[in-house]
């Protein structure tokens, strides 16, 4: 049987029948053959033109962005945690290495700017001025309060007192209030600067603020992670220890003419010349105006000298960890204070224990304004 043939348009009337429609496809707008070949390279052309026109101001613009995240914005809210935990950026060779000594100690020679009419009183006159104010170390070891009494030269008589409890009890009280002040001012600074880092954004009285810390704490290329590192307190009863040690319990020379309390050396600055000293030695202890000043220089030194970075670093392991700053276990990062090393070591944990300075860690200055009370 010989098979019929088939037109087109019979498929497609049958298919449309059947619900089907059949359409001719769209040429592609390049295909179309009414566009010449003139056209279509002059279009390409245009592209290409645009293209290599637009794409260096896009990357511009994109890093223009970029740099302005950086200066103005402060992303560490985003990595808030790695910060805290000494993670993420603390994980640079570079954290805690450089120190930029310029400003470090410039808002402790402030002090001395000072009027210069302190009035030093004697033993029996301080004594009686903690009597007064019920000022007792007893009571402080119970109740955790010390009274806000700050005093600004050690009394002349601290050598007379023959009774070594008695002595150390009125060195304990004189210093007692200065250390926690210090302490206390690290720690509102501390708070503050996490307050910041927990922000996506910061006001520029907060980038001021942050400018003036980086230069206190002697921190290079504005690196948050060592200021957190710097930017912390001293255990109370290490600086009483030291202060103990350097000074006799506040019989020193340097203590008594230079208000000195922890030894400090300088070589450029004004201090007071060591009488067992080579001849040809350049160095001095530093002298200060008022004891809270020779605190504060002590607070800093600890927090800035490259000596001291492995005490930093194992006190941010404790605060990382969520304990206390145990003295006992920083005490031995501490051996390049004195040339004695590891003696010298012994020495501050042997005043700790026997004293029960570490009932003073935790003690809190009772409020002399409203932005201490927060602290107790």
């Amino acid at each position: 049987m010989k098979r019929k043939n088939i037109t087109f348009n019979e498929i497609k009337n049958f298919l449309k029948n059947k619900g089907f429609i059949i359409s001719k496809k769209k040429k592609n707008f390049l295909q179309d053959k009414s566009l010449g070949a003139l056209s279509r390279t002059l279009l390409s052309a245009v592209i290409i033109i645009f293209t290599f026109f637009a794409l260096p101001i896009m990357i511009d613009f994109k890093n223009q962005r970029i740099f302005l995240s950086k200066e103005f914005k402060n992303d560490s809210k985003n990595n808030f945690k790695e910060v805290l935990n000494n993670k993420g950026l603390t994980q640079s060779s570079q954290i805690d290495q450089v120190l930029v000594e310029k400003y470090v100690f410039e808002d402790v020679f402030k002090y001395d700017d000072l009027p210069t009419d302190y009035v030093r009183l004697s033993a029996a006159t301080i004594e009686q001025l903690f009597k007064d104010t019920n000022y007792d170390l007893e009571e402080v070891r119970k109740k955790k309060l010390v009274k806000p009494v700050t005093l600004s030269l050690l009394p002349n008589e601290m050598k007379m007192i023959e009774n070594t409890k008695k002595r150390k009890e009125l060195f304990i009280k004189i210093i007692l209030p200065l250390i926690i002040k210090e302490n206390n001012s690290i720690r509102i600074d501390r708070k503050k600067l996490f307050s910041i880092l927990n922000k996506s954004n910061n006001t520029n009285a907060e980038k001021n603020w942050l400018a003036r810390k980086f230069k206190q704490y002697g921190v290079s290329n504005k690196d948050l992670s060592t200021l957190k590192i710097r930017m912390d307190e001293i255990p109370t009863s290490i600086a009483i220890a030291q202060a103990a040690k350097e000074t006799g319990w506040g019989t020193s020379r340097f203590a008594q003419e230079g208000n000195a309390l922890f030894g400090q050396w300088t070589w450029s600055g004004e201090g007071i010349k060591p009488a067992g000293a080579e001849v040809d030695s350049t160095h001095k202890v530093m002298k200060f105006k008022v004891l809270q000043a020779s605190v504060r220089a002590y607070h800093r030194n600890l927090n800035t000298h490259s000596s001291y970075r492995e005490f930093r670093s194992a006190r941010a392991e404790l605060r990382d960890q969520g304990k206390k700053l145990d003295s006992i276990t920083l005490c031995k990062y501490l051996d390049k204070y004195a040339e004695t090393g590891i003696k010298y070591v012994e020495i501050l944990e042997q005043i700790i224990k026997q004293n029960q300075l570490i009932d003073f860690d935790d003690a809190k200055l009772l409020p002399s304004s409203i932005t201490l009370e927060s602290l107790i």
